[in-house]
C-alpha cells in the first residue's frame, strides 16, 4: 500500500526492547482538503533511520504494510491492534531513501515476545 501526504512529525526512535527498536511519524493526508486526516506510521529494526533526511513539512510517498494483531491480556480479555509498519519513504519529487526497489516489500514480524502484562504496542 502507499500514499503520498505531507510529512507532519517525526518522533525519536524508541528502544522497545535490547533487539526491537521502532520510530513513529505522523502525515497529514488531504485526499479530500476541506478533511484533512492525521495518520500514524511506524518504522521498525534497520528502518527507523529512513526518516533521517527527512523534515517535518516535506511532502513524501509512504509504502507500508497493514498489520493486526490480537492479544490476550492477563484477565482473559482479547483486544486487537492495527499497525500501519512503513517500510519505504520517497520524496514527492520521487528522490529514494534507501536502496533500490525490492520485488517484494520484506515481512516483518520481528515483533519483540510479550509477558504477561505487556500490551502489545
Amino acid at each position: 500500500m502507499e500514499i503520498k501526504a505531507k510529512l507532519l512529525e517525526i518522533f525519536e526512535i524508541q528502544q522497545i526492547t535490547d533487539t526491537f527498536k521502532k520510530r513513529e511519524f505522523v502525515v497529514e493526508y488531504a485526499e479530500n482538503p476541506n478533511y484533512p486526516e492525521f495518520i500514524k506510521f511506524e518504522l521498525i529494526q534497520d528502518k527507523c533511520e529512513l526518516l533521517d533526511k527527512f523534515s517535518s513539512g516535506q511532502e513524501v510517498e509512504v509504502y507500508f504494510n497493514l498489520k493486526g494483531r490480537k492479544w490476550t491480556s492477563p484477565q482473559g480479555e482479547i483486544k486487537y491492534f492495527n499497525t500501519l509498519q512503513a517500510w519505504r519513504i520517497l520524496a514527492a519529487d520521487g528522490e529514494q531513501t534507501e536502496q533500490p526497489p525490492m520485488n517484494e516489500p520484506p515481512d516483518f514480524d520481528e515483533t519483540p515476545s510479550l509477558g504477561d502484562d505487556d500490551i502489545p504496542f
